[in-house]
């Protein structure tokens, strides 16, 4: 962004006051290469411990299921399906995700109003928030307001570091990776169509390769070319 609006003045001074043209000397930066960030379990525990319901949920789906915080603070029941317990929502990149819930999350879930179109996480913080916390009003949706307050919920617990709620999707992500130590189901997970982005998250995360491996590559190319 701030990259763009330098070679935008730079273009604008060169057209208009016949400045050097020097915007094509600002490097474009496509994305913005995620933060290396996890949280420990125990971080994790005493943010939910503090959290009311409509804050513990949004967390747990961020956590838990990986769901990127924008999203989570949208879902309802028209994502939820009851029989399976499976939550269903389309990405920022198009794919669609089916996620089975935790029980905990099924139960505050199922706590809302099962007629209305208004997100789940709204609804329970609604419902509970503290009397000195201001409502969250239509900037709700993009979870910036729940952002603050996850801050805020971190500061609390004596949490000194900087977590944000992508943090958490990435720890996730990477604890998705040791389990089953194949980057295809973290990408799945992830719901990215383009596995670089998903190696971006597991940044200095993914396993070394084993020396081993590689000598016994080299032993088994040597007899197939000595015994063709």
């Amino acid at each position: 962004m701030k990259s763009s609006a330098v070679r935008h003045i730079l273009r604008w001074l060169w057209e208009a006051h016949g400045a050097p043209k020097l915007d094509n000397n600002i490097r474009h930066y496509t994305g913005v290469r995620p933060r290396n960030v996890t949280a420990t379990r125990e971080e994790i525990d005493a943010i939910l411990d503090a959290a009311l319901p409509g804050m513990r949920l949004w967390i747990l789906l961020c956590s838990d299921l990986a769901i990127r915080s924008g999203t989570a603070s949208k879902l309802n029941w028209s994502n939820y399906d009851p029989e399976t317990r499976t939550l269903r929502f389309t990405t920022k990149h198009n794919a669609r995700l089916a996620l089975p819930v935790t029980d905990e999350i099924r139960e505050l879930i199922e706590a809302c109003d099962p007629h209305s179109h208004v997100p789940f996480v709204r609804q329970l913080w609604t419902k509970t928030r503290p009397r000195a916390a201001r409502p969250i009003g239509p900037g709700f949706d993009d979870g910036g307001k729940m952002r603050m307050h996850f801050q805020a919920l971190c500061r609390s617990v004596g949490i000194d570091r900087r977590i944000i709620p992508h943090d958490l999707r990435r720890t996730t992500a990477v604890a998705m990776l040791e389990l089953t130590g194949d980057v295809r189901d973290v990408q799945t997970l992830l719901g990215h169509r383009n596995l670089q982005s998903t190696l971006w998250y597991l940044d200095h995360d993914l396993r070394p390769v084993k020396r081993s491996s590689l000598e016994l590559i080299k032993t088994h190319a040597w007899r197939q070319e000595h015994t063709a």
